[in-house]
């Protein structure tokens, strides 16, 4: 397993402290040889291999499965149905935990979504299982298909989103819109989305008696070891996960979905190891999605541009049988002044799987139609869209009056905005052309997104060598953990990186709580630095303690560590390495543990936000009404910065995704069968290379001594929040037609009014 990265090359070594230098990708060289191993990479002796069998309609029984034809198949072993699939120590539909979703494991022959998984093939090939399971020729009793926002009766949710209440009031709205200058109303409606991670949800199982060892890529092994044990009735260190990297999670990895566990079903059931891998089609159901929003936004201004009311109102989807629910409405609490908020939200059961958190989930469907909405309330009042922003500036969060720990937004406008040449932007549509006659439109969009973290530990070790050891039960998914947590634990060690053994990825190892809603760097990275200072601490008291230590009675005056030595804070001439420490007491290392939490004192005094501000330029074909973002520019405050080339890329994914969800990227539905027509890469549009514009991200210094002792906020869904917007905000500045369904194609264009 490529679970371990060895130490580093000695080109590092010249930093010093690692935080804050633009290190390039510890695990890079691994995955550009071939030798970074993901979860389908694994082929243990005896390896067996699973193909579902889903379901082609969205809402009756399974009738029949020629079972007699898929077994005949000379490659087949196995075939698992309701039938005969082994007894589970929990029901399936049962909920594990606030972060629970109920899942599809064979436990009946009815059909709740297109795309269930209704059988399992295992067979001695892939060629095989893929054959049998086509040979299933599965015939069913359908029933009529519920799907669309106007598929039911609307009903208002217990919560939203990850716990946050359907309503929210702050102020007298309707006295707000009623003595308001300037009022607008606009309804914005946002696509169900698939998260398409390059690597698709897989698994390879083994069984040894009750133990189990799974290979699986996963974004919280500790929540995927304890659902595995649940479900399976034994104990979680009988339960052994193993996921160093992952090609790509944004929430649909965050918990062990029903396809996965399957996998470690049917390896029970043959009694070998199993792999099941599933196809890029089967990603369009099982493993969740971002569900579409039908988005209500009422504004008042006053005759200065000032907001006197906010409402934001959102209706969404589920599925029939479990309960997630869009928060897009949440963002219109922290954004823009305002003396009157109200923020609602319902939702309609249809037949499709259950949506899940999916990269800035409601932050990046909500902020799209806020965005749109505060542009146009810009034009209402005649001011330019920047100047709006900033005359409803937040000095505090708007609801709770709370102050910011840190937001240096101002100065992502400011910076932004110098860099994009804003100043030049006439205010009137359809003032620009290229030189090839195509009309020009420059858009903005404000990003924001709260500051999480999770709970999580770590260990650290000095070693009488020299070195250092940090272990923790994180994994990759592509955002540079290997490298930026590394970095974090050299420092909290005083060592350069090219002592550091790093090791992550395996649920044995501490657990590091889940790589989601960006807060993965300041809860593990807190751990890490709690862990390094605690193995610092023991080390310390050793060499004060020691009356051959230059450092013996430092106590009161305090030591640092800085390039494996430590040195009286009073007098830097006096101090020794770590090995000679070790060595006098005969200690071969020492070890620290620690532990990564948000602090609950400061949560309660504090508005915790990361803040950005998106410049897009877009061209636009006039007559074929054909759409091109040629240029963004983003200028973000997310703290302290622990490597500022990862922190760009990050960024650059965000605003990738940005163009992705203004013009781009729609599930297309059949609403007779319940089935994604586009469930390919192919026809669901992401941006290629040819899509991307160019792309600028500035990092703007922000010190925020509040939100955690490193002072980090989260950067990998930021991106997304202000780069929708300003694209659709662009996209009305060179036509003068104001779109509100999105992804905006040449359809909303040709022939449409500008407004």
């Amino acid at each position: 397993m490529a679970d371990t990265l060895p130490l580093d090359s000695a080109a590092n070594a010249r930093h010093g402290s690692s935080i804050g230098q633009p290190l390039t990708r510890r695990d890079g060289v691994l995955k550009v040889t071939g030798q970074a191993r993901y979860a389908a990479d694994n082929h243990p002796p005896g390896l067996l291999h699973a193909v579902l069998a889903v379901s082609r309609i969205a809402r009756g029984r399974v009738a029949f499965l020629d079972l007699a034809a898929a077994k005949a198949h000379p490659g087949v072993v196995e075939v698992m149905t309701p039938a005969n699939r082994p007894l589970l120590a929990q029901d399936p539909d049962e909920k594990q935990g606030p972060f629970s979703f109920r899942l599809d494991l064979l436990q009946n022959d009815h059909v709740r979504y297109a795309g269930q998984p209704i059988a399992v093939v295992i067979a001695e090939t892939l060629e095989a299982a893929t054959e049998g399971a086509t040979l299933l020729a599965p015939r069913y009793e359908a029933e009529s298909t519920r799907l669309g926002l106007d598929a039911g009766e609307a009903f208002v949710p217990p919560a939203i989103g990850a716990g946050s209440p359907p309503e929210v009031r702050h102020g007298d709205i309707e006295a707000g819109l009623a003595g308001a200058a300037h009022r607008i109303e606009a309804t914005y409606e946002t696509p169900a989305q698939y998260h398409n991670a390059m690597e698709p949800h897989a698994i390879v199982a083994s069984w040894d008696g009750n133990r189990l060892l799974v290979d699986t890529p996963s974004q919280g092994l500790a929540w995927a070891r304890a659902r595995l044990a649940g479900l399976f009735g034994i104990a979680p260190e009988d339960v052994h996960v193993r996921s160093p990297f992952l090609g790509g999670g944004f929430g649909s990895k965050g918990l062990i979905s029903g396809p996965q566990i399957l996998g470690a079903v049917a390896a029970r059931m043959v009694g070998r190891p199993v792999k099941l891998v599933l196809r890029r089609e089967q990603m369009y159901g099982p493993v969740g999605h971002r569900a579409p929003t039908q988005q209500v936004l009422r504004l008042g201004a006053a005759p200065d541009g000032g907001l006197t009311a906010l409402a934001h109102h959102v209706r969404t989807v589920t599925s029939s049988f479990d309960d997630f629910y869009e928060a897009a409405c949440d963002v219109s609490h922290t954004l823009y002044a305002s003396p009157a908020i109200v923020t609602t939200a319902d939702a309609v059961r249809v037949d499709t799987g259950t949506p899940i958190f999916m990269r800035a989930p409601g932050e990046a469907s909500g902020s799209i139609a806020l965005e749109s909405a505060i542009d146009e309330m810009a034009l209402a009042c005649g001011m330019d869209p920047l100047e709006f922003r900033l005359r409803n500036y937040a000095e505090v969060e708007p609801i709770s009056g709370k102050p910011f720990s840190s937001k240096a937004l101002r100065e992502c406008y400011r910076q932004g905005a110098e860099r994009f040449g804003w100043a030049g932007r006439p205010l009137a549509p359809r003032q620009m052309r290229d030189e090839n006659g195509l009309l020009v439109g420059w858009g903005l969009g404000t990003a924001t997104f709260p500051a999480i973290m999770f709970q999580g530990q770590a260990r650290a070790v000095l070693r009488r060598d020299g070195s250092g050891l940090a272990e923790l039960g994180a994994q990759d998914m592509g955002q540079g953990a290997w490298t930026a947590l590394a970095q974090i634990a050299a420092d909290s060690l005083g060592l350069p990186l090219a002592r550091l053994e790093f090791r992550a990825g395996d649920s044995n190892l501490p657990d590091a709580g889940i790589a989601g809603g960006s807060g993965h760097t300041a809860t593990a990275g807190t751990a890490l630095h709690s862990a390094g200072a605690d193995a610092i601490g023991k080390l310390a008291a050793l060499a004060m303690a020691d009356e051959r230590s230059p450092l013996f009675g430092a106590g009161n005056a305090g030591v640092i560590a800085r390039e494996g030595m430590l040195l009286r804070r009073d007098d830097e001439s006096r101090g020794e390495s770590f090995a000679a420490i070790l060595g006098r007491a005969g200690l071969e290392e020492v070890e620290g543990r620690g532990h990564g939490a948000a602090d609950a004192a400061a949560q309660e005094h504090y508005a915790m936000h990361a803040h950005g501000a998106v410049f897009a330029e877009v061209k636009v074909d006039p007559e074929l009404g054909q759409i091109r973002a040629t240029r963004l520019v983003g200028a973000f405050a997310a703290g302290r910065i622990i490597n500022p080339r990862l922190v760009r890329s990050q960024y650059y994914g965000g605003m990738i995704w940005g163009v992705s969800f203004a013009l781009h990227e729609k599930a297309v539905l059949d609403r007779r069968s319940g089935r994604v027509m586009n469930a390919d890469l192919a026809e669901y549009h992401v941006p290629v290379n040819a899509d991307v514009p160019s792309l600028e991200a500035i990092l703007v210094e922000e010190i925020d001594p509040h939100v955690n002792p490193l002072g980090v906020k989260g950067v990998g869904e930021i991106g997304i929040t202000g780069s929708a917007g300003a694209v659709a905000n662009a996209v009305w500045h060179a036509t003068g037609i104001r779109p509100r369904r999105f992804p905006i194609g040449p359809e909303a264009l040709i022939g449409g009014a500008p407004g």
